[in-house]
């Protein structure tokens, strides 16, 4: 599947709020080594460096596309630096001290099996921070699955969209933390997030949720689909006087390994 990095920070304000949320809860005082997990664009992991100026801070995105934006954020940072790298094959190293990984672990479809594992491989003493979307039951995804099944598409995009049980509760990520021996924190945010401009779901939604569904399909039937479920999210999300109010739930934990 490829990324477009420019249409995926199109709302950046928006977008990015969550991450300084996650990050604000991480009391790490000096850490050496700090990684943040599907890096995206890299702009992100970028203010982990200025945050950390005596870390080696890296980032790690499995799309090419992204990573060629992050050239210019490692030029400016010496103590700065991205992989291409599936996070899904990553284990910490003996020297990590935090983890971020921000709107990411819900690409990695066995990321709570390796959670307990990632957490396990850290010393006592790091901090392990994720955030993944909470959204999955929202109409800007229901209409979307639903509308992939349909007749006209189902045969075409068949096992393409992610469904329900792609993340888990804010509880289920605390306990799994606890379990694991950490100090943990849990929660969950919905932003009222006012989007302007005609089609705006449609909008965010290009920009990741509906990326799989244009990779997988030619350009013609790609916007015939988007002109269809268009119709649907204008439906769902109407415009008001101040703009189209859209509502996006996230999910946070953050740990600190104890011992």
């Amino acid at each position: 599947m490829k990324w477009d990095p420019e249409k995926y920070v199109q709302f950046g304000d928006y977008r990015d709020r969550p991450f300084f949320d996650l990050t604000g809860r991480i009391h790490a005082d000096a850490p050496r080594h700090v990684v943040d997990l599907g890096c995206g664009p890299g702009n992100l992991t970028a203010t982990l460096a200025d945050r950390w100026p005596g870390a080696q801070v890296m980032g790690l995105d499995s799309s090419a596309e992204m990573l060629a934006t992050s050239k210019k954020y490692a030029a400016a940072a010496a103590n700065l630096s991205y992989d291409l790298a599936d996070i899904a094959h990553w284990m910490p190293s003996g020297d990590t001290d935090v983890v971020v990984t921000n709107a990411a672990l819900q690409w990695v479809p066995e990321h709570r099996k390796l959670l307990p594992e990632w957490l396990d491989a850290l010393k006592p003493g790091s901090w392990f921070a994720l955030q993944v979307p909470g959204n999955f039951n929202a109409p800007s995804h229901t209409l979307m699955r639903e509308l992939a099944d349909s007749p006209a598409w189902a045969g075409r995009l068949a096992g393409v969209l992610r469904h329900d049980d792609v993340v888990g509760e804010a509880a289920e990520y605390l306990e799994i933390m606890l379990d694991a021996g950490c100090a943990a924190d849990a929660w969950e945010t919905t932003y009222m997030q006012l989007l302007p401009g005609a089609h705006p779901v449609l909008e965010w939604v290009r920009g990741t949720g509906l990326r799989p569904v244009l990779a997988a399909l030619p350009e013609e039937a790609a916007r015939e689909f988007e002109a269809e479920y268009s119709a649907r999210l204008d439906d769902a999300y109407p415009a008001g006087r101040h703009g189209t109010v859209f509502p996006f739930r996230r999910t946070f934990a953050v740990a600190q390994k104890t011992g």
